[in-house]
């Protein structure tokens, strides 16, 4: 069964409900926007529960890609990857079967088909893999969790780990239903905030400014070992921070149906949003208190711009750009 529908309370043992108890108010008070920190977080947690020589989080993207913005080998940050799957692996297993996929299945065979993770000289002989969905039922995504060590996983492990899964999803989909709510709004002035590759190279300058920052601190005290360490234990966990944020603003990132649609004035995106809505020239002019005359202007000038020949098409173009 798909997580988040839970059917009472879990069957778990008294220490692993005290260490998810901590969990979700600690979960709860991180900082939202730090997705880095809560895959850290959760992974902690993971690592209280049971064995955990491999853990990841990745997500889907288009038609085949799923990208992993946060990985740990052996104790050690794994770089941020984006790989496309086939039809056996363990992803579209877990798009076929919407549930939790574990090793003791199949003796690991859907794991072994996929892309390997972690140390590939070696492989896992225990694994629980969780799915992540939207709130509509969209598997948009998945964190894992695997052990070189068989047997490491008993049912109470796993329950936990699908319980921190799902908060997980409970943060992701919380600023997706935010985004959503401000979408729901006409345009006005200011345009809605999405993504485009003006804020991701303003992040990296940012990003890559504090690193420089931090390395000349480092440098600055180098007649302190102590201070050199953790000068450079911040630089290495702000690398780390980095790539995890940036493969997940890739996600993100098209630009064509925002370029086009803040390429228009405020009065023509508001005509815009409304052929999202199937509005006929009568509606448009009626809604927006503005002529039919006015309203063939806009139309017109909005398809010139657009480069399309139809209402239709430039609906579903914002339509997209809604979507983000």
């Amino acid at each position: 069964m798909p997580i988040g529908k839970p059917e009472g309370a879990l069957r778990l043992d008294a220490e692993t409900a005290i260490i998810l108890r901590e969990a979700f108010h600690k979960i709860e008070a991180l900082d939202r926007a730090d997705h880095h920190g809560l895959y850290d977080y959760v992974r902690g947690v993971a690592c209280k529960l049971a064995r955990v020589d491999t853990f990841y989080v990745g997500f889907l993207q288009g038609s085949n890609r799923v990208r992993y913005p946060y990985g740990y080998d052996g104790g050690k940050f794994d770089d941020p990857a984006t790989h496309t799957y086939g039809p056996n692996g363990q992803t579209a297993w877990l798009l076929k079967h919407r549930q939790t996929y574990r090793f003791a299945y199949d003796d690991g065979a859907v794991l072994n088909a996929g892309v390997p993770c972690g140390d590939t000289g070696k492989q896992s002989a225990d694994a629980v893999t969780v799915p992540l969905f939207r709130p509509g039922g969209q598997l948009h995504g998945m964190i894992s969790m695997q052990s070189y060590e068989p047997d490491s996983y008993d049912d109470n492990a796993v329950r936990a780990f699908e319980w921190l899964a799902e908060m997980v999803a409970r943060v992701l989909n919380r600023e997706v239903e935010d985004r959503d709510a401000l979408r729901l709004l006409p345009a006005g002035d200011d345009t809605p905030d999405v993504l485009t590759s003006d804020h991701v190279m303003e992040y990296l300058s940012n990003r890559i400014a504090s690193l420089r920052t931090t390395a000349a601190e480092a440098l600055e005290a180098g007649e302190m070992a102590e201070a050199v360490r953790v000068h450079l234990e911040a630089l290495i966990r702000s690398a780390e921070q980095t790539q995890s944020e940036l493969i997940e603003m890739m996600l993100d990132v098209d630009e064509g149906p925002e370029r086009r649609f803040t390429a228009l004035t405020p009065a023509q995106q508001g005509v815009a949003l409304l052929l999202v809505e199937g509005y006929d020239n009568d509606q448009l002019a009626t809604e927006l208190g503005i002529s039919l005359n006015t309203v063939k202007s806009h139309l017109s000038t909005i398809l010139r711009k657009y480069e399309l020949d139809s209402r239709a098409q430039v609906a579903d173009d914002v339509r997209r750009y809604l979507a983000r």
